[in-house]
């Protein structure tokens, strides 16, 4: 994405923003100005620590997943007996709404870091497996052949065809995940602890009728769930610069 058309896209939503709120004219949808301003007030202290802690959480649980769902969908996507074995529970577990295992994480887990890093984790980790795995099993056997025929053993044929393969097709299923993990980070936040931002948004603001402030944590929390997308931009340009080589 250009810088400039970041800019002109958040340029638009805040005239948006602020029609909407001459034409309802009510303190529950205060103007951009009015949160622009709890949120100077707020990232230095209270809304900032809010802010870092929600950050940790995502950014651990983006990092948890890759480490443990690509290794897992290469594996299942060379080997068909596995992928045969374990795809019954991939397509059982996979539909099913992650966020139903919250109070059940949390009775194991507790209400701490541990609780909303797991469930954010199983969310990106089934959406990056099932497109790692998809992705190494059609790889073209004739590509395969060709590298074996040059003397390439397993190893080899990990770091440099299933591998470079598979990569961008984790990172496009972590992107697409993140928007459900932001909104689940809201939900596990809301309710037993006492940091993130989901907990500022409903006990802190939305609990006191402090609209200004609450609107500052919606917006921190659009923030932080760009910010990811970035980081997995990132990411992309790290792990698959071949990618961008025309762009």
């Amino acid at each position: 994405m250009r810088q400039r058309d970041l800019i002109l896209g958040v340029a638009a939503l805040l005239v948006i923003w602020q029609l909407a709120a001459w034409l309802v004219r009510s303190e529950v949808l205060p103007g951009p100005w009015l949160v622009l301003q709890a949120l100077g007030r707020g990232l230095p202290a209270g809304l900032g620590r809010h802010f870092l802690v929600s950050g940790w959480r995502v950014v651990a649980s983006i990092l948890l997943a890759m480490l443990t769902a690509v290794p897992a969908g290469l594996v299942l996507g060379q080997s068909r007996t596995l992928s045969r074995i374990f795809s019954p529970i991939i397509y059982i577990v996979y539909p099913i709404p992650k966020i139903v295992f919250l109070p059940i994480i949390l009775l194991f887990l507790g209400i701490g870091d541990k609780s909303k890093i797991f469930i954010i984790w199983l969310i990106l980790f089934f959406q990056a497996l099932v497109v790692v795995r998809d992705a190494a099993s059609a790889l073209r056997p004739e590509l395969i052949y060709s590298v074996r025929s040059l003397g390439a053993g397993r190893r080899a044929l990990f770091r440099f065809v299933y591998l470079p393969a598979t990569i961008p097709a984790a990172l496009t299923g972590l992107r697409v995940s993140i928007g459900t993990a932001i909104a689940v980070l809201f939900f596990a936040e809301s309710f037993a602890t006492t940091s993130g931002l989901g907990y500022y948004i409903i006990v802190e603001s939305w609990g006191r009728l402090a609209y200004p402030e609450m609107y500052a944590g919606v917006v921190a929390m659009s923030v932080l769930g760009l910010l990811l997308y970035f980081l997995v931009d990132w990411l992309e340009r790290r792990l698959a610069p071949w990618m961008f080589v025309n762009a």
